[in-house]
């Protein structure tokens, strides 16, 4: 039966042990049923999905491609809420980063698919992340867009670096969709 899951296999999806999972069970957190006799617990698989939503955990990967969440790093807000707008109108789940820093913790805990990078930030640059992400890649498949106003020399660095497309700012709705789309159809 497909329609429950184990501790184990729920911690899995979630990313924990699964003495974790028994804990928000016995908390009363997440609803769960005990089998007669040994009682272990079995979780439904609509009650872990609605638990995952209601903490932001995001969903496990399909086995193949990449998961449709995008890591949007930029430091001006109003751009990265313009990126984050028409990429949850698409049906992408976002999270934003103002900086590089703030991307590398975020990258592990949110396991976007996709990270669209500006290269001219604070503290850790566009550069730098490319530099981290090529000396230590993430345990997950990830593409990386550079989006930013630069030169048209430093976009074809930055690919050289490690990204797998650049988009020059400003630019159109249509061509941000346009880019990842087909990020996405290389998966």
């Amino acid at each position: 039966m497909t329609d429950v899951l184990t501790t184990s296999e729920a911690a899995k999806r979630c990313g924990v042990s699964f003495r974790t999972v028994i804990r928000w069970v016995e908390r009363g957190e997440l609803n769960a049923y005990r089998l007669p006799g040994r009682g272990d617990y079995r979780v439904p698989v609509e009650e872990l999905r609605r638990f995952m939503r209601a903490h932001g955990i995001p969903e496990p990967d399909a086995p193949h491609g990449l998961a449709r969440r995008v890591l949007i790093v930029d430091d001006e807000p109003g751009m990265a809420n313009a990126i984050s707008r028409v990429l949850t109108n698409a049906r992408f789940e976002t999270r934003i980063a103002a900086d590089g820093f703030l991307a590398g913790s975020l990258l592990h805990t949110f396991k976007p698919g996709l990270m669209t990078l500006d290269l001219r930030m604070p503290n850790l640059d566009g550069f730098g992340v490319l530099d981290r992400l090529r000396e230590t890649p993430p345990p997950f498949p990830l593409k990386v867009l550079v989006v930013s106003a630069d030169t048209s020399a430093r976009l074809d660095a930055a690919r050289a670096r490690g990204a797998d497309a650049v988009l020059a700012k400003p630019f159109l709705n249509e061509d941000l969709l346009a880019a990842v789309d087909r990020l996405y159809a290389e998966s």
